[in-house]
């Protein structure tokens, strides 16, 4: 195993190939002796027999239990005044028969692969976007909050209110944003898979466009974390309306106007090193970072005994990772 690591292997696949439990290998590795458990020495005397056991296996495969779990065998039986064994001993006796799966027909499962790591060293190189309900003052009755955010700069680029949802509205927004900030072919468009984001006349524009879309794994949301984080701020801002309603399409966009220009203008973002959004959008946030380093290099060498290690961390954050790769992920394109 240690030559498998140093090789470049992850613990998983190096399991998977000698046929080992991973839990098994942590077991071995924290006893420096090795795994002394032998196992039980004798069989334990209520042990079925095999006659018994061939049994109870053709009774769980007969045409009235084969598509029924053992936990509804044992109540179906138990009904009729049978016994014929423990649930826990179905459990293990269909395991070992390989047959511990689930015992209807139905679609095999289907393994999503992760999307593909995406990296922004500069503004416009890869946005997130995604859609958002704003609860009217009628009850199930909701405008859609249409917002497009820079990964790296995490500035708003692009939003509208609407209150349907629509690939043509979509389709303009995106139209609108790529227009203001000047993006160049090539700019990478993330979103789940909403119809408005998977739209035919979505896609036609992220064609002409020269945008480069990208997509989460069904029912993944996190795979487009930074829209979910977000739509979080906005709904739990101070400014929020208390109530959270938005009587009327014309109110809701007013309101979100405010919350964008405090967004990208005021909020000072966590994941940026608190500088705010349009800061860094521009590219100011570097001088802005170094004066904060020389401030706490100042303040250490006036007072160093009150610092017990290094200066905070004011370095630049130069590269932001959307679904970043992992050891067992494909290589990032």
């Amino acid at each position: 195993m240690r030559e498998a690591r140093a090789a470049g292997a992850t613990v998983r696949d190096a399991c998977a190939a000698l046929d080992l439990d991973p839990r098994t290998v942590q077991r071995w590795s924290r006893r420096p002796d090795g795994d002394r458990r032998a196992g039980p020495r004798r069989a334990p005397a209520n042990r079925l027999a095999p006659a018994e056991r061939a049994e109870l296996l053709r009774a769980l495969n007969s045409p009235e239990f084969r598509d029924r779990s053992p936990n509804v065998v044992v109540a179906l039986l138990a009904d009729r005044g049978t016994y014929l064994a423990s649930q826990a001993t179905m459990y293990r006796l269909l395991r070992a028969a390989g047959q511990l799966a689930h015992r209807t027909a139905a679609r095999p499962p289907v393994r999503r692969a992760r999307p593909r790591e995406v990296r922004a060293a500069a503004p416009n190189r890869a946005w997130s976007w995604d859609i958002t309900y704003l609860a009217s003052d009628v009850r199930g009755v909701f405008h859609r909050l249409y917002l497009i955010m820079d990964v790296f700069s995490r500035k708003i680029v692009g939003w509208a209110v609407h209150d349907d949802e629509r690939g043509a509205h979509a389709a303009r927004l995106i139209s609108a944003a790529c227009a203001a900030e000047g993006v160049r072919p090539g700019c990478v468009l993330h979103s789940d898979n909403g119809g408005p984001m998977k739209a035919a006349t979505m896609r036609a524009t992220l064609d002409r466009l020269g945008v480069v879309p990208s997509y989460s794994r069904p029912r993944v949301s996190d795979d487009n974390p930074y829209s979910e984080a977000l739509f979080r701020t906005l709904k739990y801002c101070p400014a929020y309306p208390s109530d959270g309603v938005f009587p009327s399409r014309a109110e809701a966009t007013a309101w979100v106007a405010r919350f964008v220009a405090w967004f990208n203008t005021e909020h000072r973002h966590s994941g940026v090193k608190f500088v705010t959004p349009e800061q860094r959008h521009q590219g100011r946030d570097a001088a802005i970072l170094a004066r904060r380093t020389a401030v706490y290099a100042a303040a250490k060498r006036q007072r160093p005994d009150r610092w017990s290690g290094p200066a905070r961390d004011w370095s630049r954050v130069d590269e932001v990772r959307l679904n970043p790769a992992t050891d067992v992920d494909e290589p990032a394109a």
